[in-house]
């Protein structure tokens, strides 16, 4: 079980068992979002996660959507028809984000030149 939060608390989430994957995407819809030069996330199927607080959602782009706290702006989830039944929570955002190391890179022909990984 994994445990996360937005910045100020309002919006705590757990996600049971380890993720179905990691990665880090490159993605220019991501980099704005989070206004970092690369997103890190784990998927996990929608079932095993449970949120308290209420997550507020932005559709990004057809068939994405994009959660976040509404009070302090952190950028929690990820959701998108392309990946039906699955949450891709960012890893930054978990209590223990060092046990979830990205083992892959999504997107990665968007990858910004200078980042060396």
């Amino acid at each position: 079980m994994s445990d996360g939060r937005c910045l100020c608390g309002n919006i705590r989430f757990t996600a049971d068992g380890p993720p179905k994957w990691t990665s880090y995407c490159h993605c220019q819809s991501c980099r704005r979002h989070t206004g970092a030069p690369v997103s890190a996330y784990a998927g996990f199927e929608t079932s095993k996660v449970r949120f308290t607080g209420e997550l507020s959602y932005f559709e990004s782009s057809p068939g994405v959507r994009r959660g976040f706290c509404s009070r302090c702006g952190s950028t929690l989830t990820y959701e998108g028809d392309r990946w039906p039944g699955e949450v891709h929570l960012h890893i930054g955002a978990f209590d223990r984000p060092e046990a979830l190391a990205p083992t892959g890179h999504a997107f990665a022909d968007e990858r910004l030149p200078w980042l060396k990984l």
